[in-house]
C-alpha cells in the first residue's frame, strides 16, 4: 500500500518521499474545485504518460500514452464529468498533453468513480511537481521519483491517503 500523510510524505515499503498536497489540506472532499486532497482508500485505475519525455519506464501496469487531444472533464454538466474525453468539447476539463511537466506521468486514482456524483470531485491524480507547490487537490511527486514508485507497485497496489 502506498501511504500517504497529511504532511506531504508518501512512503511505499522502503521508499520516502516528499509530496505536494491540495491547498486546502487532507480531508474529506466536499466539492468540485475545493482544493482538498480526499482522505480515503483508493485504487489506481490507470496510469498515463508523455512517451516523448519519458523514455525509459516499467511497470506491471499497462501503460497508456498521452497525446494531444486527451483531457479530463471536470464540468458536472456532462455526462462525462471525471472520465477522460477527447478535444474539441465544450466542456470545462483539464487538458493531459501540457507544457509543463505536470502530467507527464499520471497515475489516476478511482476517487468519485463508482458511482460518479456531480460536483463531487474530479480528476484526482498522483502527478509530477517540480517545486512542491500546493495542489488544486492531487498529490504530486519528482518525476524520478513516480517513476520509480510505477516501477514497483502492481494491480493490487492500493493508496491510502491520510
Amino acid at each position: 500500500m502506498i501511504i500517504i500523510n497529511k504532511y506531504g510524505l508518501l512512503r511505499y515499503k522502503n521508499l520516502n518521499f516528499r509530496c505536494a498536497l491540495g491547498k486546502a489540506g487532507v480531508r474529506k472532499k466536499i466539492i468540485e474545485g475545493d482544493n482538498i486532497t480526499p482522505v480515503g482508500i483508493y485504487k489506481i485505475v490507470k496510469i498515463f504518460y508523455r512517451k516523448d519525455r519519458i523514455k525509459k519506464i516499467s511497470s506491471k501496469f499497462k501503460l497508456f500514452s498521452i497525446n494531444k487531444n486527451m483531457c479530463w472533464c471536470d464540468d458536472s454538466n456532462s455526462k462525462h464529468y471525471n472520465q477522460l474525453i477527447k478535444l474539441p468539447t465544450n466542456y470545462t476539463h483539464e487538458k493531459l498533453y501540457r507544457r509543463d511537466c505536470v502530467y507527464d506521468l499520471i497515475l489516476v486514482l478511482d476517487y468519485n468513480m463508482k458511482p460518479i456524483i456531480k460536483n463531487k470531485g474530479s480528476a484526482i491524480f498522483i502527478h509530477v511537481t517540480k517545486n512542491y507547490k500546493k495542489t488544486a487537490g492531487c498529490v504530486a511527486l519528482k518525476k524520478d521519483h513516480l517513476i520509480k514508485i510505477v516501477s514497483k507497485i502492481n494491480k493490487s497496489t492500493k493508496v491510502k491517503i491520510g
